[in-house]
C-alpha cells in the first residue's frame, strides 16, 4: 500500500539529544513529519500537543521511563492506538516482555541500523494508514446504510397509506361489481388490479416493518394473546383473495391457545405465510391452517397443495444473504421479504419459524410462539 509521509507525525522521545538529532535527519530526509520530546513527562505533553501517528520512545530516561510512559498512554483511550516503538538498549527476554505488556508494537535496539529503523517505522505507519481506511469505509457504509433504511422507511410509510385507501375501493368494486353485471374480460382486469394492490401494499408494509426491525426502532410489546383469534382475523381478511382465486380455507384450531407475544409482529407472520399460501396454490384447491399446543409452545402451520419449492430452492430460503423469490400460479411476483420478516418476527417473539415442501406437492410453513405460563 502506498502512503504518503509527510501526511504522517512522528514523535521521537529520547533523553540523549543527539540521538533525537539523528533520528530526526533520518526521518525527515523520509519526508515524515517529526516532533520531540526529551523527558516522559514532556513526551505525553507533546501527544496531546501534537497528536502523533507513531512514537519512537527510549526506555531508559529519567523521571517517567519509556514504559510508564507507554503505560500512561495505553490507559488514556485518546492516545491508547498510536503505536509505540521502543528504542533501547535492553535486549533481555524480561525486558522484552514488559515491553510487550506496556504497551509496545515494536522494538529497535540501540545501536540502531538506519535500513532497519526506516522499514519498522514505514511499517507501523503502514498499519496506521490501512486502519484509517478501514475506519473511513466503514463510516462511509454506515452513513450509506443509514441513508438506504431512511429511503425505505419514508417510501413505505408515505406510499401505505394512499396504497390502502385504493386497497380498500378495489375490494369494494369486487364485492359489488360481479361478472355479470361489467362482463367476464372487465372482471378480470379488476381482479387482477385488486390482487397486484395487495401484493403491492403487502410489500410495503413488510418494507417499513423490515427496515424499522434493522434500524433497532421496532419495539416486541409482550402481551397475553389468544392466537386463535389472531390467526381467525388474518383468515378473514384473506378470505375474499383466496375466494378470487377459488381456493378454500380450511381451519383446525382448539377453542384457545394463549401465548405471551405481540399482537401485531403475529399478525404480520400468519398473514405473509396465509398469502404465499394463496400465491403458490393452484385453483379448486385448499389450504389448511393448523393452530395446536406442543410442548411449551403455541404452534401455527400454513399448508398450500400448490406448486411447491424445489431443492435448490429450499437452500437458498430464509438467508439473508440469498435474495430468494419465485412467481406464484398466476404469475404473482414477490420479493422475498416476507419470510425473511416472519423469521425474524418469530425469533423476536422467542418462537422460531420453519417449513417443508416438496417441488410439485406444496408446502408447509410453521412458526411458533411461547405458551403463556
Amino acid at each position: 500500500m502506498e502512503i504518503n509521509p509527510s501526511e504522517y507525525k512522528i514523535l521521537i522521545v529520547d533523553d540523549v539529544m543527539s540521538n533525537v538529532l539523528l533520528l530526526k535527519v533520518l526521518l525527515t530526509n523520509e519526508k515524515f513529519g517529526i516532533a520531540t520530546a526529551s523527558n516522559g513527562q514532556q513526551a505525553l505533553d507533546q501527544v496531546e500537543k501534537e497528536k502523533p501517528d507513531l512514537i519512537l520512545l527510549d526506555v531508559m530516561m529519567p523521571g517517567l521511563s519509556g514504559f510508564e510512559v507507554a503505560e500512561k498512554l495505553k490507559a488514556n483511550p485518546n492516545h491508547a492506538e498510536i503505536p509505540i516503538i521502543f528504542l533501547t538498549a535492553l535486549n533481555s527476554t524480561t525486558d522484552i516482555v514488559k515491553g510487550f505488556q506496556s504497551g509496545a508494537n515494536d522494538f529497535i535496539s540501540k545501536p540502531f541500523n538506519k535500513e532497519e529503523l526506516i522499514i519498522r517505522v514505514t511499517h507501523q505507519i503502514s498499519l496506521v494508514a490501512a486502519k484509517r481506511i478501514i475506519l473511513n469505509k466503514t463510516e462511509e457504509l454506515q452513513r450509506t446504510i443509514s441513508g438506504r433504511d431512511k429511503l425505505y422507511s419514508v417510501i413505505a410509510h408515505d406510499l401505505r397509506s394512499p396504497m390502502g385507501s385504493i386497497k380498500m375501493v378495489l375490494n369494494m368494486l369486487i364485492l359489488n361489481l360481479p361478472p355479470e353485471k361489467i362482463g367476464p374480460e372487465m372482471h378480470e382486469l379488476l381482479t387482477m388490479a385488486n390482487q397486484t394492490t395487495e401484493d403491492v401494499f403487502a410489500l410495503l408494509d413488510n418494507l417499513l416493518k423490515w427496515t424499522k426491525s434493522q434500524i433497532g426502532k421496532l419495539n416486541t410489546v409482550y402481551q397475553d394473546i389468544d392466537v386463535v383469534e389472531v390467526v381467525d382475523s388474518v383468515v378473514d381478511m384473506f378470505s375474499i383473495v383466496a375466494n378470487l382465486k377459488k381456493i378454500n380455507i380450511h381451519v383446525e384450531k382448539p377453542a384457545h391457545l394463549y401465548a405471551s407475544a405481540d399482537s401485531d409482529m403475529l399478525k404480520t407472520v400468519a398473514r405473509n405465510l396465509l398469502s404465499n399460501a394463496i400465491k403458490f396454490s393452484n385453483e379448486n384447491t385448499t389450504i389448511d391452517v393448523k393452530m395446536e399446543a406442543q410442548e411449551e409452545m403455541a404452534v401455527v402451520s400454513v399448508r398450500d397443495h400448490g406448486c411447491g419449492i424445489s431443492e435448490e430452492g429450499q437452500k437458498k430460503l430464509l438467508h439473508t444473504d440469498t435474495h430468494f423469490s419465485t412467481f406464484g400460479t398466476n404469475n404473482e411476483e414477490g420479493s422475498g421479504l416476507g419470510l425473511l420478516l416472519c423469521q425474524d418476527f418469530a425469533a423476536r417473539n422467542g418462537g422460531k419459524l420453519w417449513f417443508s415442501s416438496k417441488e410439485g406437492e406444496g408446502s408447509t410453513f410453521f412458526f411458533s410462539v411461547p405458551l403463556r405460563k
